[in-house]
């Protein structure tokens, strides 16, 4: 893997240490991709799936720690019935149709969100693929599925306070890495970099604890058309900032 992001440093004329390890992705845009080819919103939602398989596999390539890609919001279920039936329906599939991509490169599938409330071919699906990819020590791609930045912090509480009854913590215990720990994401390193595709400009409930220093790149690019080249730019982007963490010094700063 190292050796695999200090290629690609060098490959993109970029200093190792600046190569971001962590990247999450707002994929935004299917809907509209699909409109504009006049047809039906599933269709662009296919696409998509495509594309989360294509850039997963390219993240392994660049030699990524963790891709986290936002599939399906606590918010979505607001969409009307038939769309979130198909997007059910394409979640499983894909979580069916990537197991041997993500077993051949040693990828390991977590998922971030509620279990409840998914449909049980969805929960069948997931928890097989995290079985099957549990023991594979490459980059981890994370699923934010039935995922809401609010609904983790409120489970993270949940769980720090049934600790502290059960007197595994004491007060003194909760301070933000106590927090960190009980996340959703409590095995992944926060993003250093966040892209969201289609022109939008808001988080959309999407890692609000982990996100506080991450960088931002938006790109007007809608996501079925989100390719190996648009990754590289949004990384390149990112090699440019001066990432300070609050403090005032300007020089380059490994999250290692």
């Amino acid at each position: 893997m190292e050796q695999r992001r200090r290629a690609t440093a060098k490959r993109l004329g970029i200093e190792p240490e600046r190569m971001p390890r962590s990247i999450a992705v707002i994929m935004d845009g299917n809907g509209r991709w699909a409109r504009q080819k006049s047809l039906p919103r599933y269709e662009g939602h296919w696409e998509g799936a495509r594309t989360a398989k294509k850039i997963a596999l390219y993240g392994v390539d660049l030699g990524m720690q963790s891709l986290t890609l936002y599939s399906f919001s606590v918010e979505n279920w607001k969409r009307p019935a038939e769309e979130v039936k198909a997007l059910m329906h394409i979640n499983a599939e894909y979580l069916v149709y990537i197991r041997p991509s993500l077993m051949k490169n040693n990828v390991r599938l977590l998922h971030l969100g509620r279990m409840t409330g998914l449909p049980d071919t969805v929960v069948t699906a997931l928890k097989r693929t995290m079985e099957m990819t549990r023991d594979n020590t490459g980059m981890v791609l994370a699923l934010a599925l039935n995922y809401g930045g609010r609904a983790e912090i409120v489970d993270a509480t949940r769980a720090v306070a049934q600790a502290y009854k059960a007197g595994q913590i004491t007060l003194d215990d909760i301070d933000e890495s106590c927090m960190s720990r009980h996340m959703y994401t409590s095995e992944l390193a926060d993003p250093d970099l966040l892209i969201r595709t289609a022109s939008e400009m808001r988080i959309s409930n999407f890692l609000l604890w982990q996100i506080s220093y991450s960088e931002f790149h938006v790109t007007k690019t809608l996501w079925p058309d989100f390719t190996e080249t648009s990754l590289e730019e949004a990384i390149v982007a990112y090699a440019r900032r001066d990432r300070r963490f609050g403090a005032l010094d300007s020089a380059p700063k490994s999250r290692a």
